[in-house]
């Protein structure tokens, strides 16, 4: 087997063994232990196979190492892209502006969102600041994130993800 060959396989399989090793981490984040046991499976099987051959060959080519990097590079990166479209999540969103004016308020929940509003005070400074806190679907993040801008674009926003959420309210889509 010529050493391009090779390296063109090892590429491909350790893209495929990294992005089920990302989704695998991610959703064991997201408790899903059973699903992610199944992936790690086949990741681990993947990993084995190909990296059984590669050891195998009597190629002594730096090309293999940079391609089985090159193969980790590309999997991690196309298991986020893939973790992030596929994979449900929620945010709390904070949002600190001196701007909550009765329309940005409207806006928001216009656009779907739960927004509540709190007073908040820094030492003696800017007493009229406010806080809102949403919980939003991680794929509305976006459409969110323009809304504040438009209204404030100095405005200090926090994202955390969250793992659980009981009661309260979403937007319906």
């Amino acid at each position: 087997m010529s050493v391009l060959f090779l390296c063109i396989k090892i590429f491909l399989v350790r893209i495929v063994d990294v992005t089920l090793g990302t989704l695998r981490t991610i959703i064991t984040v997201k408790d899903k232990i059973f699903l992610a046991s199944v992936i790690g499976f086949f990741e681990t099987l993947v990993w084995f196979l190909i990296v059984n051959e590669a050891l195998d060959t009597t190629s002594d080519s730096v090309f293999i190492g940079i391609f089985y990097a090159l193969g980790f590079a590309c999997g991690t990166y196309i298991g986020g892209k893939i973790s992030g479209r596929v994979i449900k999540g929620n945010l709390s969103v904070q949002v600190i502006t001196s701007k909550a004016t009765n329309g940005w308020l409207k806006n928001l929940r216009d656009n779907g969102f739960a927004v509540s509003v709190m007073d908040i005070r820094q030492k003696d400074e800017d007493p009229d600041k406010y806080m809102f806190f949403l919980e939003i679907n991680k794929n509305d993040f976006d459409k969110l994130h323009k809304l504040i801008k438009k209204f404030d674009k100095n405005a200090f926003i926090v994202v955390n993800e969250s793992k659980t959420v009981i009661n309260g309210y979403f937007s319906q889509k």
